[in-house]
């Protein structure tokens, strides 16, 4: 009988942890990888019997910074990689039981992720396939903002039409927690995408974001919250390719002080 790890990476993540982490209780082993919470995180966490990791903070923002090592800390070869505010279903935990229990098993599963915004269910941000669950020993995960584990071996979706298998995302983000998010993760993003820009992409990109959420996705049968989320969609692409631009010009470097004299 293959064994599972349950593994969720925390900081200051108390707001959704009490109700992510049972949802996770059936599994062989809850590991909690912490980067120095100053709330109630670590608590939450030893209520539920999770085994406890931390990692030093330091200047690191985001999860990826630690991912890749944290998930080789699982005792389990099959490793469930979950966010602080990510819930799964009772349907998902049998179905991944089933699925690493049968012949010739892929080494990787993209799941579905069910997204809310104002409210709202958003049908056009999904199936939105991240790969989440896979065997750690043919994985490797990149340090870059937003990135997906690199799997030696065959990686499969999860049905879409099983919406019942979907992780529900608990998140109902606010305009000004996505304008914040907004900053800070396109300022992880630019270094990785520097000698990759080209300038007319300030305009054609944020347009094809927005077009590519409200019209393809079918952002546009969402009502009002669809629009907003192609809008701040196109905004996030705007903000990469802007700080870019700013990056090639080495705007932030120049001595401000020679225009002044």
């Amino acid at each position: 009988m293959e064994k599972i790890t349950a593994l969720v990476q925390t900081y200051n993540a108390s707001k959704y942890l009490d109700r992510v982490l049972s949802s996770l209780k059936d599994f062989d082993e809850l590991l909690v990888v912490d980067m120095e919470s100053t709330d109630d995180t670590l608590d939450i966490a030893r209520r539920h019997g999770a085994r406890i990791i931390t990692y030093p903070r330091g200047e690191h923002r985001i999860v990826e910074a630690y991912r890749d090592k944290a998930i080789h800390e699982a005792s389990n070869p099959w490793v469930l990689v979950m966010d602080a505010d990510e819930v799964i279903t009772p349907e998902l935990h049998d179905y991944l039981y089933s699925e690493i229990n049968r012949d010739a098993t892929p080494r990787g599963y993209a799941l579905t992720f069910k997204n809310f915004f104002m409210g709202k269910f958003m049908k056009c941000m999904y199936p939105d396939y991240k790969i989440r669950f896979f065997h750690k020993d043919v994985t490797t995960w990149p340090t870059e903002i937003h990135s997906q584990p690199h799997i030696d071996g065959q990686v499969i979706k999860i049905p879409k039409k099983r919406m019942e298998l979907a992780t529900i995302h608990l998140a109902n983000d606010s305009i000004a927690s996505l304008q914040e998010k907004a900053s800070r993760y396109t300022e992880s993003e630019v270094p990785r995408r520097r000698g990759k820009f080209k300038p007319i992409k300030i305009i054609t990109g944020p347009f094809f974001r927005f077009f590519k959420t409200y019209i393809l996705k079918g952002g546009i049968f969402e009502g009002y919250p669809g629009l907003v989320k192609a809008m701040m969609d196109g905004y996030y692409r705007f903000l990469i390719m802007a700080k870019l631009e700013e990056a090639r010009r080495n705007i932030r470097k120049r001595d401000i002080d020679k225009y002044l004299n």
